[in-house]
């Protein structure tokens, strides 16, 4: 799968960048950047699947889901 890549301009407060760089300990901003929205997409994605907790149901038992065979 091909990876397209974007040039993009953003403003972001100098002190919220220096400690995003401290934070990440990224070698450039252009990684710390990349490692803030990696882990934002992340998290995101895990609150996604929190929310259907309950919400799909399953016909066999988690014991009987073990057990299968493959």
């Amino acid at each position: 799968m091909e990876k397209y890549v974007m040039r993009a301009t953003v403003t972001i407060e100098k002190d919220m960048l220096d400690e995003l760089l401290k934070e990440t300990k990224a070698e450039s901003k252009t990684a710390a950047v990349k490692k803030a929205i990696h882990e934002y997409l992340k998290r995101e994605k895990i609150e996604k699947i929190k929310s259907m907790k309950g919400k799909l149901g399953f016909d066999l038992t988690a014991q009987q889901i073990r057990h299968c065979k493959r």
